[in-house]
């Protein structure tokens, strides 16, 4: 999945509006697997609307929840995605709200391909989140979400980000 995750940035960097900042757009999409092992991308989406706020980091996009692959006997949605349309931008505290997660893995990235995972674990009560860094072709852990702070998204920090 890393190497779709790799590739997914710069196309949608490419797409109007996502890297204009105040006036740009998010995009959101899933990543989903056909059980055949290789995983796929759904076509972005700028589901949100359009708008222009004081603050640069309050874009919207809502989440796709399904897609539809008419090739797909089986279909298993792993992730879903959505890009940021500044840099720098880490994953914003909505993003890291537990009733926010409605898939296993939550990857955003900005307009510099700055790319960032959640691992939520919602499904194991005891067991922290987990917030990565994409760096080179490595995650490095950045953050911890202790259970107690996953309704809210705080974010307990590990080692440092550069």
């Amino acid at each position: 999945m890393d190497d779709v995750i790799d590739r997914l940035c710069p196309a949608i960097m490419k797409l109007p509006g996502a890297t204009d900042r105040d006036y740009g757009q998010e995009y959101c999409g899933l990543i989903y697997s056909r059980g055949d092992g290789i995983y796929r991308v759904s076509h972005p989406s700028p589901l949100g609307r359009w708008q222009l706020r004081r603050e640069a980091t309050k874009k919207s996009c809502f989440p796709v929840r399904k897609v539809i692959d008419p090739e797909a006997r089986s279909l298993s949605i792993l992730a879903d995605y959505h890009s940021h349309p500044w840099h720098p931008s880490p994953l914003s505290e909505p993003d890291r709200r537990a009733a926010n997660q409605l898939w296993l893995i939550k990857i955003q990235f900005d307009s510099a391909c700055h790319i960032q995972k959640l691992l939520p674990h919602l499904d194991d009560v005891d067991r922290p989140g987990e917030v990565y860094s994409r760096r080179g072709k490595q995650w490095v852990l950045i953050g911890l979400i202790k259970p107690a702070d996953k309704p809210f998204g705080f974010i307990t920090p590990v080692g440092r980000e550069d």
